[in-house]
């Protein structure tokens, strides 16, 4: 090779500048990993101490006006718990290492996106706020927040004969979501 950086036919050393170009990437990728940049797998990681193998979900108190909502929601944490973890779930407090009890302080909606035509609403947000706490055999608290809020957009249908008949779904959609993100605080503990 010359020493103008060509392979001495004139053309540049394609593969000396190649060579040239990687390097400098591959020793950062190696230092992102020794240095353990702090990522990980998400879900993963849980907070809850390793001898809690069974918890009681006890039906939430319902302070709001809507009815049975407490029923709806605490029926949804429960099928999250059990599709997302390995926690046996049992229905009395004698036989739970750690118990999840919470009160629904409120449920708002309002309407946030209208129709231009119709001027209806077509999009309604939803927030809950509740307080949540699982404690261990020994009321200490595991996981507490007395401040837990929810909130999401959710569309509705703008025929008026089939509004009604969303409700419910509605509400079981709202606390199926509902559940994944409580269920997803309390195993990362935020």
């Amino acid at each position: 090779m010359a020493h103008d950086g060509s392979d001495g036919t004139g053309k540049p050393a394609a593969t000396s500048r190649g060579v040239k170009r990687a390097l400098p990437l591959a020793l950062a990728g190696l230092a992102a990993l020794a240095s353990g940049c702090g990522y990980g797998v998400a879900g993963r990681a849980t907070r809850i101490p390793p001898d809690v193998k069974t918890i009681a979900v006890l039906p939430f108190v319902n302070a709001t006006s809507t009815y049975r909502i407490e029923q709806r929601m605490s029926q949804a944490v429960v099928q999250e718990f059990l599709s997302r973890t390995k926690y046996r779930i049992v229905p009395d407090v004698k036989d739970a290492d750690a118990v999840l009890h919470g009160e629904i302080l409120t449920l708002d909606s309002a309407a946030v996106v209208y129709d231009t035509t119709t001027g209806r609403a077509t999009t309604m947000l939803v927030t809950v706020k509740m307080k949540v706490e699982l404690d261990d055999r020994n009321h200490k608290a595991i996981f507490q927040n007395d401040n837990f809020v929810f909130r999401q957009p959710y569309e509705i249908s703008t025929d008026v004969t089939s509004f009604f008949d969303e409700q419910a779904p509605a509400l079981d959609r709202m606390a199926r979501d509902f559940a994944s993100r409580l269920v997803s605080d309390v195993l990362e503990n935020f």
